[in-house]
């Protein structure tokens, strides 16, 4: 047999059929064999592979075992000469499977080739050719240095760039959605790393070609399309980090692991890290800054008027930065503690909170530190001042961004429709007919993989539950709408805590409107209405109260109350419910507890709803699961430190009434 086509399949079926087609019409003139393991697809993949394609061998694994364990299980059953590893979201030409095992046959010296590949946009797709991620090849790729000198052979060695793409070449590596190998160098050398789960499988292959005499190629004379990344955008997985973690460990196992090369590597990825994240918080970045120096202006015109009315002749030279940065961070440090600084909000009434409490701190730190702390007079001043500019400055953002000098796509809600019963249509169709509503319908979100692709009326399922982070990123979502007929509060709360930090509004439409009250906005939507899902739980200042209020209780009860039960406990057999709840507080100091929260049996982390609570409204109204489902969901929404006292008075009241 001529050839044995290898094809790790994930829920791109759609994908997988077009594939399967290409590859019949360009091997009219050679014998084959088609493998296609499927790791536990759940859209329908292996049905439709059964019904569609009987001939061709299948695995159907039934966990997802990552691209390289996969791949050796094709190969444990392949016959071929040569041995094709494609990946099911390409598409061959006609000639590409000839053309390359014509080469192979030509030039024995090569143990490894791949070819052009394309993406879906007509660009090329630059790990097809590539470097091997040696210290400073990552080095430079994690930077962006590659980026900067695509041109550079000292900086570009990653994807080698350098190299004219319509050239054949000799590469380190060949991307592993097209590679091809002949069945005498894969029984030298073995298959594939099964440390590697997605990333790094392919230059770890192409590593151990070299290393065992033989040449890897980039043969350009033919071409494939890559619709790149179709399976891990259907998948949870964060690809970005996989990435890197496979980086890490190719340059382990085959370069030096001395500790230079750690620290480098090291840095390089934490350095990405903190551009990833700088990037996803610029306005809140920007928003200390401002603050910062907004403050120091303030404080330098108070200090400058109060010079002129006194006489006052200030600090000494060496005291200037102390005098005036901690100040400044003092403010800074309560205003992010009120939770006025947000990666996508800024809000005035935060920011005269922020002052309020600042105020009274630095007016009495003037009691401490005399020497080195200004007059309140001074104080006051500035934040008289600074309230203006800091309002100001925040107020004069909010009118560009709502006059249209910013652009446009940011002012439209892109909306996501969580459900595909008949009430998320009718949803859609409300938005829809809503002509002054600034919505766009971009897409339904499902719960299974089998439903992605299908039109119900005039809206397509783009995403799952699962990948629906993906899809808010891939889509630029600035609003998700939960059809609550078709969604347990439980599972909407599990994809508000999976998206917290995707910047989006999540808002709810149905009948179950009783116990979602509190702090919300609520907008008619022709007579359907919306509720936007805005929970106390999640407000930093919330945490920070809940938790000072949690240490304030336990910590004394530590030593004079925790000693007593626990002796109590030992002694006698059975607990009461009170002494449950005492022998409890040591996982409030860990973390992992709070006086008050949730049960939350049984349910996914993902769901936010607070720490795990030693009380809660599961215990004091003891209702049906349903029920206490939507009063967990209502503690979310409305906690408050008067919340918390309220239930954790008639929680002592039950458990004392039960002794």
């Amino acid at each position: 047999m001529d050839l044995s086509i290898i094809i790790v399949n994930y829920n791109v079926k759609e994908f997988l059929q077009n594939l399967i087609h290409s590859i019949e019409k360009a091997s009219s003139n050679l014998t084959k064999e088609i493998i296609i393991i499927d790791n536990a697809s759940d859209d329908g993949s292996v049905d439709f592979i059964k019904e569609k394609f009987p001939h061709i061998k299948l695995i159907a694994n039934q966990t997802n075992l990552g691209f390289g364990k996969a791949n050796n299980q094709g190969l444990k059953i392949s016959t071929g000469d040569y041995i094709l590893f494609i990946n099911p979201d390409t598409l061959v030409s006609e000639n590409t499977l000839e053309t390359i095992i014509s080469f192979l046959k030509q030039n024995p010296q090569i143990g490894l080739a791949g070819c052009k590949i394309i993406n879906d946009n007509g660009t090329f797709y630059l790990p097809c050719k590539r470097g091997f991620p040696g210290p400073w090849a990552s080095f430079t790729k994690l930077t962006g240095l590659s980026k900067l000198f695509p041109k550079s052979k000292i900086f570009a060695k990653y994807n080698m760039t350098y190299l004219d793409e319509n050239e054949t070449h000799e590469v380190d590596a060949v991307s592993g959605s097209f590679m091809m190998i002949p069945r005498t160098i894969y029984n030298k050398i073995g298959g594939f790393d099964e440390q590697f789960f997605m990333y790094g499988e392919d230059l770890d292959l192409c590593y151990r070609v070299q290393k065992s005499g033989y040449k890897v190629f980039y043969v350009p004379k033919t071409q494939i399309i890559h619709y790149q990344g179709e399976s891990t955008k259907r998948s949870s997985i964060d690809e970005t980090k996989v990435f890197y973690n496979a980086m890490h460990l190719f340059v382990k196992k085959h370069f030096s692991s001395s500790l230079l090369v750690e620290i480098i590597l090291r840095s390089a990825i934490a350095l990405r890290s903190i551009f990833a994240f700088l990037s996803l918080r610029k306005l809140l970045i920007i928003s200390m800054i401002l603050d910062f120096i907004f403050f120091n202006l303030c404080l330098f015109v108070a200090e400058k008027i109060y010079h002129n009315i006194s006489g006052w002749k200030g600090f000494p030279d060496f005291a200037i930065p102390i005098v005036y940065s901690v100040p400044a961070l003092i403010q800074i440090f309560v205003s992010f503690a009120t939770g006025n600084y947000k990666k996508d909000k800024i809000s005035v009434s935060k920011t005269l909170l922020s002052i309020l409490i600042s105020l009274p701190i630095l007016t009495s730190l003037t009691f401490f530190f005399k020497d080195f702390a200004f007059s309140r007079a001074i104080v006051l001043i500035t934040y008289f001042f600074l309230f203006i500019a800091l309002s100001a400055w925040r107020v004069a953002y909010k009118m560009i961004f709502k006059s249209g000098l910013i652009d446009d796509e940011l002012k439209q809600k892109r909306t996501l429709i969580v459900g595909l019963d008949d009430n998320a249509i009718q949803i859609g169709k409300k938005i829809k007919k809503k002509k002054t509503d600034r919505r766009s319908v971009i897409g339904l979100i499902g719960f299974s993989n089998k439903n992605i692709g299908d039109q119900l009326e005039s809206f397509e399922v783009i995403g799952t539950d699962q990948n629906i982070k993906r899809v808010i990123r891939d889509n630029k979502i600035n609003e998700i709408i939960f059809s609550s007929g078709e969604l347990s509060y439980n599972k909407m709360m599990e994809i508000v805590g999976k998206c917290r930090e995707e910047n989006v509004e999540f808002k709810i439409v149905g009948n179950n409107l009783d116990f979602i009250v509190g702090k919300t906005a609520v907008t008619l939507l022709d007579d359907m209405p919306v509720i936007e899902l805005n929970y106390n739980i999640t407000q930093t200042q919330q945490r920070i109260i809940k938790g000072l209020f949690d240490y304030s209780v336990v910590i004394p009860s530590l030593f004079l109350i925790y000693p007593f039960i626990f002796f109590k406990s030992k002694l006698k057999r059975g607990q009461t419910d009170f002494t449950k709840f005492v022998l409890g507080f040591p996982k409030i100091l860990n973390g992992s507890s709070s006086l008050v929260g949730p049960q939350f049996s049984g349910q996914s982390e993902d769901n936010f709803l607070g720490k795990t609570g030693l009380t809660g409204y599961w215990y004091i109204e003891n209702e049906n699961p349903e029920e206490l489902e939507k009063l967990n969901f209502y503690y979310a929404k409305n906690q408050n430190i008067w919340l918390d006292i309220e239930i954790l008075a008639k929680s002592l009241n039950k458990m004392w009434s039960k002794k």
